[in-house]
């Protein structure tokens, strides 16, 4: 053991409690607790001589709601705060965040690397949308990072990728993909919106930029819509002058309940992490059940690598159960305490079926293409009592 060498180091608080308190003063507008909501879309100048200090001097300051609010600008701090980065940007959802901050980067002529296991409108943004101004989306099969190097070029701006991925929630190499990024200079862009700062920080593990889908887990009583995106300085304002432009903005009323929701995530996310692990565990050893996909479990083709990078397996649950088509329904409307709806990271428990709830306007083969299969499900798994969501699964199941 080492030696006390006397001097008295600052304890770092934990992540439950800056859930609370970090980003915002002590002491409020008229003594309030909480932060108050800032329901407003202009700012004043008490004089001429305060608009030429803002003006002339760059003073920072409120000016117009599209350029920030007291409220969001809480939120952005505490979720800075807890991702370990240098600050974060805050959007009306977490698909403005994502076209915001690739079209930041981007100019016709250059091209994007994606893993090819992108949620399914990130990559209709980036096939579609992308091409539209002459930017080249090249996809390569997740996990494969000699294919992830050799898609780069001296045009590649930026490499796009989750981890977990949706559905099947597989994990993220870090050290590759940053030895591949730092080799070939360009800037990754991680959808962490499944691990959440609780189960993984990828700014740490050498990540440039960290996206969240803020209504998920963060918010985490399904009643909002946000997005966020976190990293360095530098990159955060060249973001910031496109999201001025773009005008994808939180509302304070939004950033307020993100504020507030931010409370209670860790502890949220500490039940998710357990209940899910317990769900996972139930359903591989279900005789109906063919395949579980859950980060934390021994089976999972990525649990050595999740195990070395994540604090928590997170709250989603991904599984097929055999049968067909018909079985799947059947065990959807079977079910009476696991809402049926496409979201995820809410206190209440969530099941979708991708292939009818999600990719209905697929072909059954477009689906099959990209693993969206008819006996496919993913669940969100809430804080209700686990006992009662297990038994709930087992009455769906038969």
């Amino acid at each position: 053991m080492a030696k006390n060498s006397g001097k008295k180091t600052k304890r770092e608080k934990s992540i439950s409690t800056r859930a609370i308190h970090a980003g915002e003063a002590r002491r409020k507008y008229a003594d309030s607790l909480t932060t108050p909501i800032f329901q407003t879309s202009t700012y004043t100048y008490k004089d001429v001589a305060d608009v030429e200090d803002f003006t002339l001097r760059h003073k920072q300051r409120f000016e117009y709601g599209r350029y920030g609010n007291p409220t969001t600008t809480v939120a952005e701090n505490r979720l800075a705060d807890l991702e370990a980065a240098e600050g974060c940007i805050a959007f009306a959802s977490g698909m403005s965040a994502i076209t915001t901050t690739v079209l930041t980067f981007v100019e016709p002529g250059d091209n994007i690397v994606v893993t090819d296991d992108c949620y399914r409108r990130t990559r209709k943004f980036c096939k579609v949308y992308l091409k539209q101004i002459s930017v080249e989306s090249r996809f390569v099969a997740f996990g494969d990072y000699n294919a992830m190097a050799k898609a780069i070029d001296a045009k590649t701006r930026l490499i796009l990728s989750e981890s977990p991925t949706n559905p099947y929630l597989k994990v993220l190499d870090f050290a590759k993909l940053k030895k591949i990024a730092v080799k070939k200079n360009v800037l990754t862009l991680i959808d962490s919106t499944f691990s959440t700062p609780v189960n993984c920080r990828p700014l740490e593990l050498g990540a440039d930029l960290v996206l969240h889908s803020a209504t998920k887990f963060l918010a985490g009583h399904n009643d909002i819509l946000a997005g966020a995106v976190l990293g360095r300085r530098e990159l955060l304002d060249k973001i910031k002058e496109l999201h001025k432009t773009l005008g994808g903005v939180i509302d304070p009323h939004c950033a307020f309940l993100l504020v507030r929701g931010l409370k209670t995530f860790p502890l949220r996310l500490a039940k998710q992490n357990e209940s899910a692990l317990q769900i996972a565990r139930f359903l591989e050893n279900h005789p109906r059940v063919d395949k579980v996909y859950y980060p934390f479990l021994n089976s999972h083709s990525y649990y050595r690598l999740a195990k070395k990078q994540m604090t928590g397996g997170g709250g989603i649950v991904s599984f097929k159960i055999k049968g067909n088509l018909a079985s799947s329904k059947r065990f959807l409307n079977a079910l009476k305490l696991c809402y049926i709806g496409p979201s995820l990271g809410g206190v209440e428990t969530l099941i979708t079926h991708p292939a009818i709830v999600n990719f209905y306007e697929y072909t059954r083969k477009q689906r099959y293409q990209i693993g969206i299969t008819d006996t496919l499900f993913r669940l969100s798994v809430g804080i209700e009592n686990v006992e009662d969501i297990i038994a709930d699964l087992e009455r769906g199941l038969g």
